[in-house]
């Protein structure tokens, strides 16, 4: 295959790019980009390592020891701000898929008729046990997702439950050995305890927030900025492989395949294949098509990084104390998401950029967030750490 740079400037500076990854389900287009061999189309050669919790990913790419990484944006931003460790410049390339998540809960949970939301809290508010709730990592998607729903429900995570960090692919387990009341995480581990019958799953990520974005492409700002042109071929490539996986279903069916690989996510090829579908079995008999799976390309829009979709982490990190200071949420943003590298990106590979930095979003609650006014935001919300609420 003819490589998209033929000499000069434009030239990777680093033509092996070490890149980590989780046994995710959305790990897919930064492993079909080397699969199908996209990743030599633009002069670079991937050499992926699966990681096994998302703290030693951070503390890998810290550490220089991997070049990037498929990586929680809300863990790129809490390392940015110096939450849980020394504050490191970060970057986030792209992001890498929208929707797929999902929030699970016991067979227990089950049996004692908490079916949704409200049947849930009111059992928390019954019982004289606190409930136990797993997710990834402290600052990641998963954290705040799993707040979030909780909170619109009236349950304070912090003050009304125990929350416990384990990595995904222990999720399933762990529930079943009756360890945790239920867990947010990446997919395939939910299917997984649905198909198992330790679990069920009582809400998708797109029923919190539709269209919300997943996991990054991130590195360091010294990796990124000693290395642009690699890190632009990186996300052509990814972006190409983005665009296969969202063309047809015959190509989802054959990235599951090789997906379930020991080698990559190591789990039943049926419960990556059906939620990359969008085929959701929530394990309580109902069965349904959802319209907004996991995608990884959408034109492109699934990929362009919104400073907007960064300053939501923020403001969540801020609204439940983990970052303990006010700070300048669109600078930062700003800086965080390289918009240009990845325009540039995206004019090599042929994908259209959208010409907003910002979007619109309405999340469960019937919030609007549009990274306008992220101090209101933060303050609009009742349920938030009693720092914020003026205690």
């Amino acid at each position: 295959m003819a490589s998209a740079f033929v000499a000069g400037s434009d030239r990777p500076e680093k033509t092996v790019i070490r890149a980590g990854f989780m046994p995710l389900t959305d790990c897919a287009s930064l492993v079909m980009a080397s699969v199908l061999g996209l990743d030599d189309k633009y002069g670079i050669k991937l050499e992926l390592a699966r990681q096994h919790s998302w703290s030693g990913m951070r503390d890998r790419l810290l550490q220089g020891e991997i070049d990037a990484a498929h990586v929680l944006y809300g863990l790129l931003y809490g390392v940015e701000n110096g939450i849980g460790t020394a504050p490191t410049r970060m970057a986030a390339l792209m992001n890498l898929s929208r929707n797929g998540q999902a929030i699970t809960l016991s067979r227990a949970l089950a049996h004692a008729r908490v079916t949704d939301l409200d049947s849930l809290a009111a059992a928390m508010r019954k019982s004289a046990r606190r409930f136990t709730f797993a997710h990834t990592f402290p600052t990641g998607n998963h954290a705040m997702f799993l707040y979030y729903w909780l909170a619109a429900g009236g349950i304070d995570p912090v003050r009304d439950a125990q929350v416990v960090t384990v990595p995904p692919s222990q999720m399933a387990e762990n529930l079943a050995a009756g360890h945790m009341d239920g867990f947010c995480a990446g997919e395939p581990w939910s299917a997984r305890a649905q198909m198992d019958g330790s679990g069920y799953t009582v809400a998708t990520s797109q029923d919190i927030w539709h269209d919300h974005p997943g996991k990054a492409l991130g590195t360091t700002a010294a990796f990124a900025d000693a290395h642009p042109h690699a890190c632009r071929a990186l996300v052509a490539a990814v972006l190409e492989a983005g665009r296969w996986l969202d063309a047809s279903e015959e190509h989802r069916d054959a990235a599951a395949e090789i997906l379930s690989s020991p080698a990559y996510v190591n789990a039943d090829r049926r419960a990556i294949a059906a939620r990359l579908h969008g085929e959701y079995d929530d394990g309580l008999g109902r069965r349904w098509l959802d319209p907004d799976p996991v995608r990884f390309f959408a034109d492109g829009d699934a990929n362009f990084p919104y400073l907007s979709d960064g300053m939501w982490f923020m403001t969540q990190h801020r609204r439940w104390g983990l970052l303990r200071h006010d700070v300048d949420y669109a600078a930062v943003a700003a800086r965080v998401n390289r918009v240009d590298l990845y325009r540039d990106a995206a004019a090599l590979a042929g994908v259209p950029v959208p010409t907003d930095l910002m979007r619109r979003s309405v999340l469960m609650d019937g919030k609007v967030w549009d990274g306008t006014n992220p101090d209101g935001y933060i303050s609009s919300f009742p349920i938030r750490r009693p720092a914020l609420a003026g205690a």
